[in-house]
């Protein structure tokens, strides 16, 4: 099967200045980022927007699929706009913004500074810690996907939560809470007030783990996890575009 209508990558070019990769969401898609990504075009910038390994085609794909595939893939794209942009920012949307912090964790101030959308870094439920057992003998769940406020907005994203696959981000997550302190960038953590998949204490630990001294914690009002799609997308946007701006001067450039 090939991939979905509307879930391919994109891209747009536009200043060699700087640079924003974007990494979208577990088990969902680049449409989730694409009116972001638009934006961000629309202010000069040059975007990039993967599509993760096993998504974007169908959910049993993603079964054969582990973090390190999803990490490699926008580890190239930033390499790739490292290479053409002197600045470059990284932004994502739940297990895109657990992407975005490994990625901060392993360059350092190579990238310019990272905007994170209701970050997820662990789960709370009891069958969290059993997700390594479940995938042996369960191949799938209900599906984690459209938790959108906005009336008649859908998010394009599988209609099952693959079980394996969870049992590997969870491993990420593990690997990227160990690390935190080696985030020093300036964040951008926009966070909803009402998430009904990734929980408060998310956040609450991405901005007591980072060393970062430069931190904007924003509280998105009305909008649910997808808040990209959501009612305070116009936030997000605006803010991430004004955040880049701030600092593009800051870093080094490095040999």
């Amino acid at each position: 099967m090939g991939v979905l209508a509307g879930a391919e990558p994109f891209g747009h070019t536009g200043s060699a200045e700087t640079g924003f990769l974007l990494c979208h969401g577990f088990t969902g898609t680049p449409a989730s980022m694409r009116a972001w990504g638009d934006h961000l075009a629309g202010a000069g910038f040059t975007v990039r927007c993967p599509l993760l390994p096993g998504h974007g085609t169908r959910w049993q794909d993603l079964n054969r699929t582990t973090w390190e595939d999803w990490y490699g893939a926008v580890r190239e794209a930033l390499l790739a706009l490292l290479a053409t942009c002197r600045t470059v920012f990284v932004g994502g949307l739940s297990m895109g913004g657990t992407l975005t912090l490994r990625l901060a964790e392993e360059f350092g101030d190579r990238i310019a500074g990272i905007v994170l959308v209701n970050p997820s870094v662990t789960r709370l439920k009891w069958d969290t810690r059993l997700l390594p057992v479940l995938g042996r003998v369960v191949p799938s769940v209900p599906a984690i996907a459209n938790d959108i406020k906005k009336p008649g907005e859908t998010e394009l994203a599988y209609p099952r939560t693959p079980v394996r696959a969870a049992a590997s981000l969870a491993r990420l997550w593990a690997i990227v809470r160990a690390d935190l302190a080696k985030v020093t960038q300036p964040v951008l953590l926009l966070h909803s007030s009402v998430d009904h998949v990734v929980e408060p204490v998310n956040s609450q630990l991405v901005l007591r783990g980072v060393s970062s001294t430069d931190v904007t914690e924003v509280v998105l009002e009305n909008s649910y996890h997808v808040a990209t799609q959501d009612n305070d997308a116009e936030v997000i946007f605006t803010r991430s575009v004004e955040f880049a701006k701030a600092h593009a001067g800051q870093p080094e450039e490095t040999a």
